[in-house]
């Protein structure tokens, strides 16, 4: 069923082509009509001319004025034929209408009691023979000619018409196919639309669309994994906040509740961070993807904002966090986005990294000849405009990550064997959704100056 604003293109196509099949036969018999006329009038014209050269030596060119009308027949043709005087005494016409001398020599036309004749007329020595035929006859010729010229066409009309609908239906049929899979699917039938036979015109619209499918499946599959885990990591937290609970109604007295309640604030903060932590993951997921526009940003003023929220935590624990070098670049992107990118960064920097520690944050614009060559630009010399990327690293003096758990620690709730700090395992998997929605490549490594862990994320550089 069509929607109110909409159209059968079946329809449609239908009728334009059957209405350009109508048209071209019309037009057709337009012009066979037109060339049947003119060939008419050129045959009958010539049999008038003839006619009347014929007749020249029928009259005594010594006739004088004053000879009696004669009435004779036609002998058979359609022209109608008179000879005058000069004088204009008529001495002979054809049996039929009577028609007034013509004063103009040549070919001319006349009306005469309603009808259209045409008239040729020359001179003869004393007399003026002058032919005449019924323009109704030449009609009558020029659309019998004109109807055995079209009589192909008429009869082929029909035929060509359901040519023309085979060929609109045969053509459309492999829409109506996808329409039928489309249709036939259960909701959570997200499985590929098959592509083989569909004409070119169609083919890209339905790999589109099994590209679209792809990304839902993908972002079901995503939520669905993520439900599941979000459930069994919030199963820990919510059971030992049971406990604390109950703990403090059973403490016996006031220093055991003391101890019970400073247990139970403490779950309540990690179950809230967790929470909190799962929202921004969540919202990070289904930010935009890479590759759509998205507004210039100082990354600089961002990266010095964020080491100012982390800032306390790391004095509480005698961290040096500080910014070793920050070149004035921009890049596209989301604030907020990559402000919880950096802070998750740096949160995890100060979390690992034991006290009196060092966590250095650099911002570089690269010389893209340099980064051909793996190699950092000179500080302060961003590539040409559109052509250079970005580089932010952090890194820490901690006990960095093993080589064959850097993969691994990028997915959701996965923690390392063995860290001597609690978490949720969720940071660096946030980072990682929000370096993909900005098109980022993420690596991990040893940092060869602090010996801890050195995260490194480039961005595309904006002039």
């Amino acid at each position: 069923m069509n929607s109110p604003g909409g159209f059968s293109l079946r329809a449609r196509l239908l009728r334009v082509l059957l209405a350009a099949v109508l048209l071209a036969a019309l037009a057709q018999a337009f012009f066979a009509y037109r060339a049947a006329r003119a060939e008419a009038d050129a045959i009958f014209d010539y049999h008038m001319q003839q006619m009347a050269l014929s007749l020249r030596a029928r009259f005594p060119l010594s006739l004088m004025p004053g000879v009696a009308d004669e009435a004779g027949e036609s002998e058979g043709f359609d022209f109608l034929v008179q000879v005058w005087t000069l004088s204009g005494l008529r001495i002979f016409r054809t049996a039929g209408v009577e028609l007034p001398q013509r004063a103009v020599l040549g070919f001319s036309e006349l009306q005469n009691e309603g009808r259209g004749y045409r008239v040729f007329a020359m001179q003869a020595g004393p007399l003026v023979i002058q032919v005449a035929q019924d323009m109704a006859a030449r009609r009558r010729m020029a659309g019998a000619m004109a109807l055995r010229s079209v009589a192909p066409t008429a009869l082929m009309a029909p035929l060509l018409m359901l040519l023309v609908w085979w060929v609109v239906s045969s053509s459309l049929a492999p829409l109506d196919s996808v329409r039928r899979q489309v249709a036939a699917r259960q909701a959570d039938d997200l499985g590929e639309v098959g592509e083989s036979g569909l004409p070119d015109e169609v083919q890209p619209l339905v790999h589109e669309l099994n590209l679209l499918l792809a990304r839902v499946r993908q972002a079901f599959e995503a939520q669905q994994s993520f439900v599941a885990d979000a459930a069994h990591e919030l199963r820990s937290p919510l059971a030992a906040l049971k406990l604390q609970v109950q703990g403090l109604q059973r403490a016996p007295d006031k220093a055991a509740r003391a101890l019970a309640a400073t247990r139970l604030a403490t779950g309540i903060e990690r179950a809230s961070r967790l929470v909190k932590q799962l929202l921004v993951l969540a919202r990070q997921q289904a930010a935009a993807p890479a590759g759509e526009a998205m507004p210039p940003l100082a990354l600089a003023a961002l990266v010095r904002q964020a080491v100012a929220d982390v800032t306390p935590a790391a004095q509480a624990r005698g961290i040096d966090l500080g910014v070793a070098h920050a070149d004035e670049v921009q890049v596209r992107g989301q604030a907020e986005a990559l402000r919880v990118l950096v802070r998750n960064l740096l949160d995890n920097a100060v979390k690992y990294t034991p006290e009196g520690g060092t966590v250095d944050v650099e911002l570089r614009a690269l010389v893209p000849e340099a980064e051909a060559l793996g190699q950092q630009g000179p500080p302060g010399q961003p590539g040409p405009p559109g052509q250079g990327r970005v580089r932010l690293s952090v890194q820490d003096s901690g006990p960095g990550i093993a080589e064959d758990e850097r993969a691994r620690v990028l997915d959701r709730f996965y923690r390392v064997p063995g860290s001597p700090a609690a978490g949720s395992g969720l940071g660096l998997a946030i980072v990682k959704a929000i370096a993909k929605a900005h098109g980022a490549t993420l690596h991990l490594g040893r940092s060869a100056r602090l010996g801890g862990l050195a995260v490194e994320l480039e961005f595309a550089g904006e002039a």
